[in-house]
C-alpha cells in the first residue's frame, strides 16, 4: 500500500475563534466568537458517506486494471463480466472501504488538517487525495450557495414589504402635514407629527439596511473564492507504506529466537 499525505486548512477565520471561546469556556470565561461562517467539521465532512459516494462514482485509471472505472470498482475488484453481482451491495461496503483508507488528523494549534489516502498504488493515491480536497472544496460553495440564495430570497422579500410600509407610513405623515398646517399650538399634534416622523426615520434605516445586506449578498453570489486552501499538495508516494518488511523480518527473528 501507498500512503499519499497533503495539508489543507479552511479559508474561515471561524475555527480558531470557535477553539478559543471553547477553551475560555473551560475556565468559566464567557468569549462570543461573532463567527458569520459555520465551522466545518472536516473529519465528519471528509468521512461522510455523501462525499464517499461522490468520489467513488469518479473514474480513475490504474495499473492493475489498465484502464480508467469507477474508483468503487477498482476497490471492491469488481469485473466488468460480473452482470450477476448486487452492485448496490457492493457499492455499500466499498464506501466502508474508501473511508477506511482516510486517515485526518488536526493540529489544534494551527489548524491545519493532515489529510491521508491508501491505495495500492502511487499514483492513485495521489490522484484520490486531489479528487478529495476539490470535492470537499465544491461541497463547501455548494452550500454557501444554497445559504446566500436562501440569504437572498429571505432580504428580497423584507426588502418589499418595509418599502410598502414606509410608503404607508410615509404617506401617513404627508396626510396629517395636509390636514393640520399650524400645530404649534397643540402639544397633542405635535407629538403625533413626532411619532410619524420617528416611524418614517425607523423605517427609512431599515430599508437602507437591507438594500445594503442585499447588495452585499449578490456581491458574495459572484466570489469565486477557494473554501479549502491546499498547504500542500497531496504528491506520489514513492516509497510503500504498507508492508514494513523491515519491521515483519525484525519481529520474526526476534520470536524465532524465543521459540529457539
Amino acid at each position: 500500500l501507498y500512503t499519499s499525505t497533503s495539508k489543507i486548512i479552511s479559508s474561515s477565520g471561524a475555527n480558531f475563534s470557535s477553539r478559543a471561546a471553547g477553551l475560555a469556556a473551560q475556565f468559566g470565561l464567557n468569549l462570543q466568537a461573532g463567527e458569520t461562517q459555520p465551522k466545518w467539521v472536516y473529519q465528519d465532512i471528509i468521512k461522510s458517506s455523501t462525499l464517499a459516494k461522490k468520489i467513488l462514482d469518479k473514474e480513475f485509471y490504474t495499473h492493475k486494471y489498465g484502464d480508467k472505472r469507477e474508483l468503487w470498482k477498482i476497490i471492491s475488484g469488481y469485473e466488468k463480466s460480473n452482470k450477476n453481482g448486487n452492485n448496490s451491495l457492493i457499492k455499500r461496503k466499498a464506501v466502508k472501504s474508501f473511508v477506511e483508507m482516510i486517515s485526518l488528523s488536526e493540529d489544534i494549534r494551527t489548524g491545519v488538517f493532515t489529510l491521508k489516502i491508501e491505495s495500492i498504488e502511487p499514483q492513485l493515491s495521489r490522484n484520490i487525495n486531489k479528487a478529495l480536497i476539490e470535492e470537499l472544496d465544491k461541497h463547501q460553495q455548494d452550500y454557501n450557495k444554497s445559504q446566500s440564495n436562501k440569504t437572498k430570497l429571505f432580504v428580497q422579500d423584507r426588502i418589499h414589504s418595509t418599502e410598502k410600509e414606509l410608503i404607508k407610513t410615509e404617506e401617513n405623515l404627508k396626510v396629517f402635514r395636509d390636514r393640520n398646517r399650524r400645530i404649534e399650538n397643540s402639544p397633542a399634534l405635535q407629538l403625533e407629527e413626532q411619532r410619524l416622523i420617528r416611524e418614517v426615520s425607523v423605517l427609512t434605516g431599515v430599508f437602507t439596511t437591507l438594500k445594503q445586506q442585499f447588495e452585499t449578498v449578490k456581491i458574495e453570489e459572484l466570489k469565486d473564492s477557494d473554501y479549502v486552501i491546499v498547504i500542500d499538495y497531496p504528491q506520489v508516494p514513492i516509497y510503500r507504506s504498507k508492508p514494513n518488511k523491515k519491521l515483519i523480518v525484525i519481529v520474526n527473528s526476534f520470536v524465532g529466537m524465543i521459540i529457539g
